[in-house]
């Protein structure tokens, strides 16, 4: 077995979040490639959670669904997902709630630690039936509970040796891996992590926020670096005030960024498209989840494309990207910071919950070289009167920085001339609008071109967007091995489109089946408007869960 799917269960407040961590970055540690999946109830206590690995020696992209080590820190675990167990699978649990049969290993943890030290004394057990080593084990964990309460330190070693002792002698229980190959370090780290060291990477300097599941972890990771980097972070009342407060910033000089979720990004809105009419930079991560109104708050989906295309009164450019992997969430939002500044408006990272907690094992990012945004331009060329909404070819305004020189800088939220100050004019106004219309051209001119993977002319065509890269990708190779000639079609941004990249690539395909996590085709129906191609077929899921390998294919009766 190559791959492996481990899913470790139980009640929020029993560390199942830190323990899932922890074989993560053991794993990783150990050569592995990782995709990380979890699920969880929207309560700070009990209710049932979920942290699934699947591990491989080999690259791996994708969740998966059939459970190969199943540890329940609770009965219910093993309740809701025997079911769910491989042919070969095997149950770790305590032997007060879990039966005799042979699928399960009862583990007397009562005997092996104190109560409070159950769930790494369930990760020695785990590790032990992978066959890991026991000081790895338990150097990692020494090292995260060390640092933060060195108090318990001892007792969560002992613990691990505890359970290593134990399994000893049970081979036949035991679910080894296949051995890793050697490799360099490689760095662990989930979407939303990503998305933040991207944008720091490039320069910014302001971020606010209004805490909001999926996407608060991307100021949580800011916060971290925040003082070495000089960024200020600011958790503010409201989303209407976060995102006002980052049009500030950005304005005074600031590159800023602003991360929620569908909810939240409803009362952003208006200030979307006071960027617009002002011109003004910023960069807004959406981390999507079901909906309507509060839906399914720790659930995924990619239902929110067409309502972030869309947002604002009005009509102005914006660009949208929708990043597929961890590596994709780092550098797409450089892209991001460095289009916002270009082209002086709001520019869109759409991710969702998936995604967004979805660990993986990345390279190292090389930052050696990297460039980061410089706000605002050379005032010295510029002739007085300035003029902040000067007509340009391109759209694009010299922009300066108020107080920066002696230029005055004047915008206004009302429809204004070239300086700055509101006007009724009717001819201004249609100018004007040209003129920030005119951007989009260039927004249009840097679209990063759809992944194409395949033959020239293939008898199937999946297209996708986002986080359903990899299991698309994983689809698309299974059908493959079945002997049918199946392409892929993915998008990392999915606005503006520049058909000439991908349309010949549908017209080619014998058939062209769209796989989305919304109910309703939104990137099919949007190929559609903007090409005229209609993809008839769709795979939809809507459930809250991550699209799967397996998902697709059962779809697709393949």
């Amino acid at each position: 077995m190559r791959s492996m799917n481990i899913v470790m269960g139980g009640e929020a407040g029993q560390g199942l979040v830190t323990v899932g961590r922890l074989l993560s970055k053991i794993l990783v540690r150990q050569g592995y490639s990782i995709v990380v999946t979890q699920g969880y109830q929207s309560r700070i206590r009990g209710g049932h959670n979920t942290f699934a690995v699947r591990v491989s020696p080999d690259a791996i992209e994708a969740p998966t669904e059939a459970i190969d080590l199943l540890v329940a820190l609770d009965d219910e675990t093993v309740t809701l997902h025997a079911a769910e167990l491989a042919p070969s699978g095997l149950v770790i649990a305590d032997d007060t709630f879990c039966d005799s049969d042979e699928r399960c290993l009862r583990v007397p943890f009562k005997d092996l630690a104190p109560a409070q030290f159950k769930n790494t004394a369930a990760l020695g057990v785990l590790c032990a039936v992978l066959g890991l080593d026991v000081e790895a084990v338990a150097g990692s964990v020494g090292e995260v509970f060390g640092a933060a309460h060195p108090e318990m330190a001892e007792g969560n070693r002992a613990a691990i040796q505890h359970a290593f002792a134990w399994f000893g002698g049970k081979e036949s229980r035991a679910r080894r891996l296949p051995g890793a190959a050697a490799r360099p370090a490689r760095l662990m780290l989930d979407g939303n992590q990503a998305i933040a060291l991207g944008a720091v990477s490039a320069g910014l300097r302001f971020v606010s926020f209004y805490p909001m599941t999926p996407s608060t972890s991307v100021p949580l990771t800011v916060i971290d670096v925040a003082e070495r980097m000089g960024i200020v972070v600011e958790q503010a009342e409201d989303e209407i005030a976060a995102i006002n407060m980052a049009i500030g910033a950005s304005f005074a000089g600031a590159p800023s960024m602003v991360a929620t979720s569908g909810g939240g990004f409803a009362l952003m809105v208006e200030g979307v498209s006071l960027a617009g009419m002002t011109e003004t930079p910023v960069v807004i991560v959406v981390g999507q989840r079901p909906a309507p109104a509060t839906g399914l708050p720790t659930r995924t989906e990619q239902a929110d494309l067409e309502f972030v295309l869309h947002a604002g009164h009005g009509e102005f450019p914006r660009a949208i990207f929708a990043p597929g992997t961890v590596e994709q969430c780092f550098h797409l939002a450089r892209r991001s910071m460095f289009l916002a500044e270009r082209y002086q408006g709001p520019v869109f990272i759409l991710t969702d919950q998936f995604l967004a907690d979805s660990y993986r094992a990345v390279e190292p990012f090389d930052a050696a070289g990297l460039d980061w945004v410089r706000p605002g331009m050379d005032p010295a060329p510029v002739d007085a009167p300035y003029r902040r909404h000067a007509v340009t070819s391109n759209g694009v305004s010299p922009r300066l920085l108020p107080g920066a020189s002696d230029h005055l800088v004047v915008t206004d939220s009302d429809e204004h001339t070239e300086d700055g100050h509101l006007t009724e004019d009717l001819g201004v106004r249609k100018i004007m609008v040209d003129k920030r219309l005119r951007k989009l051209g260039g927004i249009r001119g840097e679209v990063v071109a759809p992944e194409y993977e395949g033959s020239g002319r293939p008898e199937l065509l999946l297209v996708s967007w986002g986080s359903t890269r990899g299991a698309v990708r994983e689809a698309a190779a299974a059908i493959r091995a079945n002997g049918v000639d199946a392409a892929t079609l993915h998008f990392t941004q999915v606005w503006p489109l520049a058909a000439e990249q991908f349309i010949d690539r549908l017209e080619r395909a014998s058939g062209v089946v769209c796989v989305e996590g919304n109910a309703t085709g939104q990137l099919a129906r949007l190929i559609r408007r903007e090409t005229g191609f209609a993809i008839e077929d769709r795979v939809s899921r809507y459930d809250g869960l991550p699209i799967t390998s397996g998902f697709i294919l059962r779809e697709l009766s393949v």
